[in-house]
């Protein structure tokens, strides 16, 4: 194994660990622990997207993609269609703040986050990883 491919491989651990750890702490808990009230208010978000039905489910969805998806991009797990999963959140994450007439200083963030989870998809969790086992 070369020292190259090794540093990548580190460089895609430190990567999905700290991106993983926050986006549970800090996203995923907060929405799944806030219960019905805050599924609602996150699944209408959908509604930039036309579809304005069940907004109750897709805020518990964004919330079990936040934290389960999370996880598992933590440990390595089914990297690359969590990371989808995760992309897609951010990109209607995005939509959203746009729409509200955020702008891109607020959108920035969720932009950057997509931008992540898409490299993820496309190059994999790296050796350290639970799929590389």
């Amino acid at each position: 194994m070369s020292n190259t491919s090794t540093k990548k491989d580190i460089g895609l651990f430190v990567l999905r660990t700290v991106i993983g750890i926050c986006m549970l702490a800090l996203h995923g808990l907060p929405k799944l622990m806030g219960g019905p009230e805050t599924w609602k208010k996150v699944g209408a978000a959908m509604g930039n997207l036309g579809i304005n039905f069940f907004p109750i489910g897709w805020g518990f969805s964004a919330a079990i993609v936040e934290s389960l998806c999370a996880l598992f991009i933590v440990l390595g797990l089914w990297t690359r269609p969590n990371s989808i999963l995760l992309a897609f959140t951010m990109l209607t994450a995005t939509i959203t703040h746009l729409s509200q007439g955020d702008g891109f200083n607020t959108a920035s963030h969720a932009i950057e986050l997509m931008a992540v989870f898409i490299a993820l998809a496309l190059m994999g969790p790296g050796r350290y990883s639970v799929d590389k086992r």
